[in-house]
């Protein structure tokens, strides 16, 4: 048996040089973060979008030509031309899915977006059937594939078939507003097992299938349910996504994540450094977060010079005009809010629009007394996890939304916070400055016992016992493989 991951993007992003020549870079995001490292170690193959059109990129079959020996897992491309990327990911995907899941009403419910989708979906489930053996396990990733399931039915594939949701599942009166939302549900229902983030989700997809459907039956009592509609069985469990603690607690080790977390230290010394860490999206709350840093400036003045907020947006979706002007107006109210407070000596707002990579990530992580993650809606937020995993010196304070999913988790030694409530984070975030030590160890030493616990290998085995009944030791150890370097 392998495992077949499939997901909208490939784990590594096609880029050229300064020659022009196409180079392959390691990806970002959750799913990445959480399943290369199970691939790498254990083999088997990655369906998915190179991210570029295939008017730019032809054929990507050849950059990707030994990837198993390179990589220890094969790569294998679906390619999209720019129309079917416009009305797919862009539209689909991202103008309509991603807010309605947020509880944000999208502004158009485009249904020529609903026909590309469609299309793509059917592509997808071709790739995916030419390169699936016969026992192979396929294990489908989020909301840009919700179809794939029922059209790999449709070619009579008899595998066992899995989805799992990164994002949330909507409320019953957000998820009516769908025009397709039978067609999604019927989807969903033609796997075998359905998996949520957070039990939430899953009550919430419960609620609609009951009364989408006047057969719909529910069974069970633990973390897994059994589903029926539509003639259909399925098998639906919450299964809260994490990372790899040990992976985490080695980088910050290093000895360049030292010296960078030093120099970071050394620049604002004497000062607490907060640390906000988002991709640019409209849905992390990241106008929220600035305000509530302008109000704790504004009603404590004593902390005036005394603290810094680092906040780190990660680029995404750039060609999307609504994250373009999100962009702007971040940068309009850090500019508003540093004109304001700056001293000589003291910027109150380090923004950094970039990816993290190599030390700097983990040196940040290190280097912060304070993690302040408020996301309006998340299906989990792997920062608040990666932060606990890197404090190996058990001290720091995680300042965390109510309404990011790794708050169920997290709750018994994080601040939760509404961050809708600019003057209740503003206050959140003044104890936490002046936390005593005692109080900041305690919390974290329940922090990492959560996320120490429930790692990365601890969610695969959950869902896989699920899915199929067999643990991530059931999949063989790849013996020959190269360190990915990914350069071409």
């Amino acid at each position: 048996m392998n495992l077949i991951v499939v997901s909208n993007r490939l784990p590594f992003v096609f880029s050229r040089d300064a020659e022009g020549a196409w180079r392959l870079e390691p990806g970002s995001g959750g799913l990445v973060t959480a399943l290369r490292p199970v691939l790498r170690d254990r083999g088997g193959r990655w369906i998915g979008w190179t991210g570029v059109t295939e008017e730019e990129l032809p054929d990507a079959t050849p950059l990707l030509a030994g990837s198993e020996r390179r990589f220890g897992y094969t790569l294998i491309p679906v390619g999209l031309s720019s129309a079917e990327r416009d009305g797919f990911y862009y539209g689909f995907s991202n103008e309509i899915v991603w807010p309605l899941f947020h509880d944000l009403t999208p502004s158009r419910f485009d249904p020529s977006y609903w026909a590309v989708y469609e299309s793509v979906n059917q592509k997808f489930a071709d790739v995916t059937a030419q390169n699936a053996g016969r026992d192979d396990f396929i294990w489908v990733h989020d909301y840009h594939l919700i179809r794939l399931g029922g059209a790999l039915r449709e070619r009579g594939l008899q595998n066992r078939i899995a989805f799992f949701l990164h994002i949330p599942f909507p409320p019953l009166d957000i998820f009516l507003k769908l025009p397709w939302r039978f067609q999604v549900m019927r989807s969903l229902l033609q796997y075998d097992l359905i998996g949520f983030q957070t039990v939430r989700d899953r009550r919430n997809f419960a609620q609609c299938l009951r009364l989408l459907f006047r057969d719909a039956e529910i069974t069970g009592k633990g973390a897994v349910w059994t589903v029926f509609g539509e003639g259909r069985h399925a098998r639906v469990g919450s299964f809260p996504i994490s990372i790899d603690v040990q992976e985490f607690e080695r980088r910050v080790s290093e000895a360049g994540v030292l010296e960078k977390t030093q120099s970071l230290r050394r620049h604002e010394a004497g000062r607490k450094i907060i640390l906000g860490i988002d991709r640019l999206d409209y849905t992390k709350g990241i106008p929220q977060k600035l305000e509530a840093f302008r109000t704790l400036l504004t009603r404590y003045p004593e902390l005036r010079g005394r603290v810094t907020l680092f906040q780190i947006v990660v680029p995404s979706r750039e060609d999307i005009p609504r994250y373009r002007d999100h962009k702007v107006s971040l940068e309009r109210l850090v500019g508003e809010i540093n004109g304001r407070f700056t001293t000589s000596g003291w910027v109150p707002i380090h923004y950094i629009y970039r990816s993290l990579e190599g030390v700097r990530l983990p040196a940040y992580y290190r280097a912060a007394d304070i993690a302040f993650v408020t996301p309006l809606k998340d299906g989990m937020n792997l920062v608040a996890k990666e932060y606990c995993a890197s404090r190996v010196d058990e001290d720091g304070v995680l300042v965390l939304s109510e309404f990011a999913g790794a708050a169920a988790q997290l709750q018994k030694g994080a601040f939760l916070v509404n961050p809708f409530d600019e003057h209740g984070v503003a206050d959140t975030l003044y104890r936490a400055v002046g936390l005593p030590a005692e109080e900041r160890r305690s919390r974290m030493r329940k922090l990492r016992r959560a996320v120490r616990e429930y790692d990365i290998y601890r969610w695969l085995d959950t869902f896989l016992a699920a899915a199929i009944s067999k643990e991530l030791a059931d999949f063989p150890r790849v013996e020959d493989y190269l360190p990915e370097s990914a350069a071409q």
